[in-house]
């Protein structure tokens, strides 16, 4: 006959209460998942949490004034916390930025910048021919007619090629070269390379950005000085917008200032290209990114739109306009230069004499279309001027920590138990709704499924309460 003993066990009150609280700590986001045991309740919670305030406010104990208090401390600290989070998080999105300028340093040498001469006469009146100025009316202002007066209504003319117009055209700079010099080294003519603007064509020196001249010196004499021929009697007779009159023995001195380096901020703070953006294909036409030469090719791009062509000036690429408006935007870095200029009255009595014999020209002449063109730096140097972010993202997190530690006492790892706790409690409810209130235990002490011993409970024992059962 088999026999059954029946073992009871009673577990102190003190010692049940550890065990409570050890099981209550163990309790993990990976427990809550394995459903070992029931989540606990928000006043095991709060009086294991590292919230400040919140275990006096909603911990284990009986409800009074003290606790009330409590509670409203907790709130205000929170809501204040709350308020300054805010107002951080909105100056941090407005992207605040200072500009920092770093003081003028002395420079040994210094690229000098390119130099375009253009003359103010885009075409020369004795070198238009009879189709030239047929065709070339709307520009100049000439009547279509030909050299005898006749109106041109029934000539027929071949289309216009209008590089050979401005280069035939256009005033040559062998014949407007005078003299040149550069840091006390003579120059030419050669040194200048031909370049097509709205002016018609010019001439630009120091062109090639690879092979920039150097500026060891600043002052008259250690720049460009050329002595230019205008040729104002090429000037067209013709009184319009874009004829102006030339100055009469004026000689511009251009004074350079070695201009600050700008940096500007890209996106979210500014709106400048970024230098990312300047490895892909630059502008078409051009060898590096500008505002003028990206307006160019906007305006490009209009006229090919509307007429399929483009002027000279006028970058030589295939392809239609871009739709939706221009947007050109300032580059990232660049150097800008201070430009001061000055005329004085060039040349005098006796060097008008000189050069009229020299150039078998009358001193009327040489007083009328002579010039002299100084460009040079006043000193070297130069200034830094960076935009830097005023308050970026390190900055929002040092004072939302601040402001936490503060009010509320709270860490990145304090919200972490918050989250984990939150889970923990919603994972306990969708498994109570997906398989029902008692899913592990088979509702034993509800009395409507029977338990894994059914009759080993003591008859006599609390359920529910500190008295276990067990087989032996």
């Amino acid at each position: 006959m088999p026999i059954e003993i029946v073992c009871k066990i009673k577990f102190a009150e003190e010692d049940a209460k550890p065990k409570e609280k050890e099981a209550g700590d163990e309790q993990s986001l990976l427990g809550a998942a394995r459903g070992a045991a029931a989540p606990r309740d928000l006043a095991t919670f709060a009086s294991t949490s590292t919230l400040h305030g919140l275990g006096r406010a909603c911990g284990p104990g009986p409800h009074g004034l003290r606790r009330t208090l409590w509670a409203l401390a907790l709130l205000t600290s929170l809501a204040a916390f709350l308020y300054q989070a805010a107002g951080l998080a909105r100056g941090y999105l407005t992207r605040p930025h200072l500009v920092a300028m770093d003081p003028a340093a002395p420079a040994p040498v210094a690229g000098f910048p390119a130099v375009p001469l253009c003359n103010i006469n885009r075409f020369r009146h004795s070198a238009l021919s009879d189709a030239d100025i047929f065709h070339l009316a709307n520009l100049t202002g000439l009547p279509p007619k030909d050299r005898d007066g006749h109106r041109a209504a029934g000539l027929r003319y071949p289309e216009p090629d209008m590089v050979d117009i401005l280069n035939r055209t256009g005033h040559q700079l062998a014949d407007m070269l005078k003299s040149c010099n550069f840091s006390g080294h003579h120059c030419s003519a050669s040194n200048f390379s031909v370049v097509y603007t709205r002016y018609g064509k010019c001439y630009t020196f120091n062109a090639d950005p690879q092979s920039s001249l150097p500026s060891r010196a600043g002052g008259m004499g250690s720049g460009l000085e050329i002595m230019l021929d205008i040729q104002q009697e090429e000037y067209l007779p013709i009184w319009r917008e874009t004829s102006i009159q030339a100055g009469k023995g004026q000689g511009p001195v251009w004074g350079l200032g070695s201009g600050p380096s700008l940096t500007y901020l890209p996106q979210p703070w500014g709106n400048c290209r970024a230098e990312s953006e300047l490895r892909e294909p630059e502008l078409q036409g051009y060898s590096a990114y500008s505002v003028s030469a990206c307006r160019l090719r906007c305006e490009k791009e209009a006229v090919l739109q509307r007429c399929h062509c483009r002027m000279v000036h006028m970058p030589d690429s295939l392809g239609g306009g871009s739709e939706g408006p221009c947007f050109c935007p300032t580059p990232c870095n660049l150097t800008r230069y201070g430009k001061e200029i000055s005329m004085v009255r060039i040349p005098n009595r006796g060097s008008a004499r000189y050069l009229a014999r020299k150039y078998n020209r009358n001193e009327t002449y040489i007083r009328e279309n002579f010039l002299v063109l100084d460009v040079f730096f006043e000193a070297l140097t130069s200034e830094a001027m960076e935009q830097r972010a005023a308050y970026g993202l390190s900055a929002l997190l040092g004072d939302l920590g601040g402001q936490m530690g503060l009010f509320i006492g709270a860490s990145i790892l304090t919200l972490l138990e918050i989250l984990d706790y939150i889970y923990e409690v919603s994972w306990d409810r969708l498994k109570r709704v997906w398989l029902g209130p008692c899913p592990s235990r088979g509702c034993a002490e509800g009395g409507g499924a029977s338990s894994l011993l059914p009759n080993h409970h003591h008859p006599l024992g609390p359920p529910g309460g500190l008295f276990e059962d067990f087989a032996c």
